[in-house]
């Protein structure tokens, strides 16, 4: 696959709530851990809200090949309660951060989420995973992110739990 080949990872979901309450959650590093699906974030490591691009906030990290770790997830898209997105750098006790490290601590993948307004209490948020940036063996391992699809529509429901009015089913679209 191509670079102008490569579409990111996208799933969206319906929930009842303004963007703007959703949006403060997103922006909370501290509320991560409530929703994420991967269920590999075990807390903020900062605790200042997000306030715009250039801002660096950090998660303590737990996955079974590495152990504890954080990364550092420096802000690269800010829109108030409209999109927010970050690219994550490897931290303290991720092996990728070791000076000796082969490997880069910053891979150019990113995180993101778009805040589509669907009537006066009711947001489409859309999840986007984007490796395109990633070295080439990084996107192949993880099947150029298609392995996140459905820790993204977990964490879209746990979302949907913590900010929406209505126990409604919400709408999934895996692009």
């Amino acid at each position: 696959m191509t670079d102008d080949e490569y579409q990111p990872v996208a799933v969206s979901r319906r929930i009842c709530a303004p963007a703007h309450e959703i949006f403060q959650v997103l922006a909370n590093p501290a509320r991560h851990p409530e929703f994420d699906g991967s269920e590999s974030l075990r807390g903020a490591g900062s605790t200042a809200v997000i306030a715009g691009v250039g801002d660096v906030f950090v998660m303590r990290m737990y996955f079974s090949h590495l152990g504890d770790y954080e990364m550092n997830n420096h802000v690269v898209e800010y829109e108030r309660d409209r999109r927010i997105g970050w690219e994550p750098e490897a931290g303290r006790g991720h092996p990728d951060a070791a000076q000796a490290s082969p490997e880069p601590a910053r891979w150019g993948h990113r995180w993101s989420y778009q805040l589509t307004p669907d009537g006066p209490d009711a947001t489409i948020v859309t999840e986007i995973y984007d490796c395109s940036r990633a070295p080439e063996k990084e996107r192949a391992g993880m099947d150029n992110g298609k392995i996140w699809v459905e820790s993204m529509a977990r964490t879209l429901e746990r979302l949907d739990t913590l900010c929406g009015k209505v126990d409604q089913p919400g709408i999934q679209d895996v692009s």
